[in-house]
């Protein structure tokens, strides 16, 4: 099901045709991906409450209809900036959504005990969905530009077939374990008589470490994000002619490590702790973007950074939930994680379009390289910023019940 999720990840590809046929500008061809990372992040405060009440069967199931349902209507409306943006950004969002998190609640549920392994584990095949559709893409919609009338909504159907049988198929197998399940041989962490640890979503959001929390989701999700929208129109633009492959093989491979990045960290996370795994993250991320992209056009410089920072986006989709369910309990975690997620939704849909805007002026300049230049160096700081933030973080004190 997350493998299907990940097609979000996979919208770069998209660009160069529809700029090429529709004659749209960075900020229009962006603009879909901007809108089903809003729609993901509303549908996915709602869905978290729905099924942490009803279960994620029947969510998860409503989420593949609704990404299908975008898909199809894509093809016969997707010919207009108003039109894709209603049939993919409003109606897939929604759709991605409410399925992704359902495999995320349940796994919580039926592994509390490895909570940073297993949340790594179910979210790394969204991580991985353009190792499988960025290629996938790229070969449903050709290099002949003239057929692009053709090919783009022919792949959107070829899509929303996917999407109807595989998602709404998986959610089937889904159930969560019964009242008071724990694993056969572990003992839950014990708090002293009388205090409780399972907050609701209104007493999460009173509480000051959740705005801290949510401070860092959105620092770290900006960068992954922009990166993953950007890094198809960057190997064609900035590696140009010396790239040894094509952005949707490049974006496939950055993908790769988005995938790892969720295991790797979440496993280090249970081992090493959460805080010093950020504080990895940011630090990484930051010397990347500062150090290792701005001013080059070596294909191979600008793949391993754009992997790198891949790598250390993919740990915040592991870690976060991870986090939520250990300062505020498993029991609202549908709930309580889909509103934290509002930080991954807000970075994906302002800070996208800011990069679109200035790559778009310094283009019409004649300056690509500056515009990507500056776009490194502006993830650099909210890199810079996301470690001063993370100092921050701390769990919240347990409450008399």
């Amino acid at each position: 099901m997350q493998v299907c999720l990940g097609i979000i990840y996979a919208w770069s590809v998209f660009r160069g045709p529809l700029e090429q046929h529709y004659g749209w500008s960075k900020t229009e061809s962006i603009a879909p991906y901007r809108w089903s990372i809003l729609f993901f992040t509303l549908a996915m405060i709602l869905a978290g409450f729905w099924q942490d009440k009803k279960g994620p069967r029947l969510v998860g199931s409503v989420g593949g209809l609704l990404l299908a349902l975008g898909c199809l209507l894509a093809a016969f409306i997707g010919d207009t900036p108003m039109g894709l943006n209603v049939a993919y950004g409003v109606v897939a969002g929604l759709g991605v959504g409410f399925a992704y998190v359902t495999p995320i609640a349940t796994c919580v549920k039926w592994f509390p005990d490895k909570r940073g392994f297993v949340v790594g584990m179910a979210v790394m095949g969204f991580g991985i969905g353009s190792l499988v559709f960025a290629p996938l893409l790229e070969e449903l919609l050709g290099k002949d530009a003239a057929q692009f009338a053709v090919t783009i909504p022919r792949t959107f159907l070829i899509l929303a077939a996917i999407f109807f049988v595989v998602v709404i198929g998986c959610a089937q197998m889904y159930k969560v374990p019964p009242p008071g399940w724990t694993p056969e041989g572990w003992t839950p962490p014990s708090t002293a008589h009388g205090l409780r640890v399972d907050y609701t979503p209104g007493e999460m959001l009173r509480t000051w470490q959740f705005w801290i929390l949510w401070a860092v989701y959105f620092l770290g999700s900006s960068i992954g994000l922009t990166a993953i929208g950007e890094s198809a129109p960057l190997v064609r633009e900035l590696a140009g002619s010396a790239a040894v492959m094509t952005g949707g093989v490049a974006l496939g491979v950055m993908s790769l490590f988005n995938g790892m990045g969720r295991l790797v960290w979440g496993a280090a996370s249970d081992k090493m702790g959460k805080q010093k795994v950020v504080y990895t993250m940011f630090t990484l991320s930051a010397l990347t973007c500062a150090l290792l992209l701005p001013g080059t056009t070596n294909f191979w410089r600008v793949l391993s950074g754009i992997c790198a920072v891949g790598f250390c986006y993919g740990g915040y989709l592991a870690l976060m939930p991870s986090l939520a369910a250990e300062y505020y309990g498993a029991k609202n975690i549908g709930a309580n994680y889909g509103i934290l997620f509002t930080a991954w939704g807000a970075s994906g849909f302002t800070i996208p379009r800011y990069i679109a805007a200035i790559l778009e002026e310094k283009k019409k300049a004649g300056a690509v390289g500056a515009g990507y230049d500056q776009m490194f160096y502006t993830l650099a700081a909210l890199a810079v910023a996301g470690l001063v933030i993370n100092y921050l973080l701390q769990k919240p004190s347990a409450r008399h019940a």
